[in-house]
């Protein structure tokens, strides 16, 4: 391991911890601020995620936008690869998918404009650390390039780091959500 490794891994480590202690502390509705936020983007293809673990879950925001858009969840196509999206529709029939996300049980690939993107950790420039693939990195990356593409993180606001280890193929985020507050970047 070098040393960014180790050092992403201890960040990581912590941000895992305050996720959870928030996480067994939620309530309902934490999705509203995201709600609010999407409401500004009807119609816009839209990639949400279907929670694991302790993630904040923006299944109330993605179902209130589906009446609206298209609305799709991500796909682990493999290791080092980017990530595809696969239409969801409220009520669909999933399947699991890699690291036990479900994912919709019948593939309908399309590209988000605007993506929710899950966490470990976010600080106030924009910057994001996820589990460690780089699927999100590598996807937003091959998005940007071919059209403006918003990328939202969505956590509990316990997951604010002051700063984080980052690095250069690490892509930014345009604005945080959290159950607190919107977080404009930039």
């Amino acid at each position: 391991m070098n040393d960014m490794t180790e050092i992403k891994a201890a960040a990581r480590k912590a941000a895992f911890a305050r996720r959870k202690a928030a996480h067994e502390a939620a309530g309902p509705g934490e999705a509203r601020r995201l709600s609010e936020v999407l409401a500004g983007h009807r119609g816009v293809p839209l990639s949400g995620y279907m929670a694991i673990r302790t993630e904040i879950d923006p299944m109330p925001a993605m179902e209130e936008a589906a009446a609206h858009g298209p609305v799709c969840v991500p796909v682990i196509m493999g290791r080092g690869l980017p990530l595809r999206f696969s239409r969801w529709r409220p009520g669909c029939a999933l399947r699991e998918g890699p690291f036990g996300a479900m994912i919709p049980a019948v593939d309908e690939f399309i590209e988000p404009e605007l993506l929710i993107v899950p966490l470990v950790a976010f600080d106030r420039r924009g910057g994001r650390l996820g589990y460690g693939g780089g699927f999100y990195d590598r996807t937003l990356e091959m998005l940007r390039a071919k059209r403006p593409t918003l990328a939202i993180g969505f956590a509990y606001a316990a997951q604010e780091a002051d700063a984080l280890p980052l690095e250069p193929t690490d892509q930014p985020l345009d604005m945080i959500v959290t159950e607190t507050e919107v977080i404009e970047v930039g």
